[in-house]
């Protein structure tokens, strides 16, 4: 099936899909975006995202041209037209053409952009057996730069880190912000257990708002499970009980190691199985129908 994707307003074959090279999204980074999951003939907390978007698009004083109900529509006919049940959404927001030079009012109309297809984050295995992560030197952007909290196209920051993971022969690693604390890994929000108490990061320690990383705290508090952001040090999550990952993309994943150091019992830990199983539930039967 030839994928149908969404650009203003219009649908275009996967060949025949363009944009400007005087996109200033492709030009400089300049521009917003959501990664979003569809489940079971369901778009998967739809809302949530598509209120981040626009407030990563204010932050940035970028003015998307739809509404927020006109979003949500162009997501799910998107879907719809490439039949999409279980897949992986990208919503890309570009300041859109203009001439060269940075300046973002050379561009008179903002771009939107859909794509809808599927994703596979880690390989299947690494689910069941759990990450070994590390560690690397690339801190977290300050927020005094361009803010963690903004989802923007200029992924560069994440991007240095996932090299030093590559060349660590490892998936993933933890990224620390300016002061030495763990803030999350390149594309996934972090967390801990310790003591059967459920701990990540707050959003001003470099955390993305992340939507899965909400909707874990949530389904830990109605489990019975105490959740709090706390400031973690590697320290911290060397002696952790359990720890793990969250991102639409990567959904929940465990991991077992951190630095060569075993994390728990060196498998995926009971609290983290619990989440799952809640999360995969959850994911099944609410959602945006398509």
């Amino acid at each position: 099936m030839v994928l149908k994707i969404f650009i203003d307003g219009k649908y275009y074959s996967e060949r025949d899909a363009k944009v400007s090279v005087f996109d200033h999204g492709l030009l400089y980074g300049d521009g917003v975006f959501e990664g979003i999951r569809a489940y079971n003939g369901r778009v998967f907390k739809l809302a949530e995202h598509i209120d981040r978007l626009f407030y990563s698009a204010q932050a940035i004083m970028l003015r998307i041209p739809l509404s927020h109900a006109g979003v949500c529509r162009a997501v799910v006919e998107t879907c719809r037209k490439n039949k999409i049940r279980d897949g992986y959404i990208r919503l890309v927001v570009t300041r859109g053409a203009g001439g060269l030079g940075l300046d973002p009012r050379r561009c008179p109309k903002a771009s939107v952009i859909v794509i809808a297809d599927k994703i596979q984050v880690y390989p299947p295995a690494l689910y069941v057996r759990g990450l070994d992560i590390v560690t690397v030197p690339t801190v977290r952007n300050l927020h005094s730069a361009v803010n963690p909290a903004i989802k923007s196209l200029n992924y560069l920051n994440n991007i240095l880190a996932k090299i030093e993971a590559n060349n660590a022969g490892v998936e993933e690693a933890i990224m620390l912000n300016a002061e030495g604390y763990v803030a999350e890994c390149t594309a996934d929000n972090i967390f801990i257990v310790k003591n059967g108490h459920v701990h990540t990061p707050p959003l001003y320690a470099g955390a993305l708002y992340g939507i899965t990383r909400a909707t874990v705290m949530e389904l830990a508090h109605e489990a019975g499970i105490p959740a709090s952001e706390s400031n973690l040090t590697r320290y911290d999550v060397f002696n952790a009980d359990e720890c793990f990952l969250t991102g639409t993309g990567a959904e929940l994943i465990p991991v077992v190691k951190v630095d060569a150091r075993v994390i728990g019992s060196g498998k995926p830990g009971p609290v983290f199985k619990n989440l799952k199983t809640r999360y995969h539930t959850l994911t099944m039967t609410t959602g945006e129908p398509i």
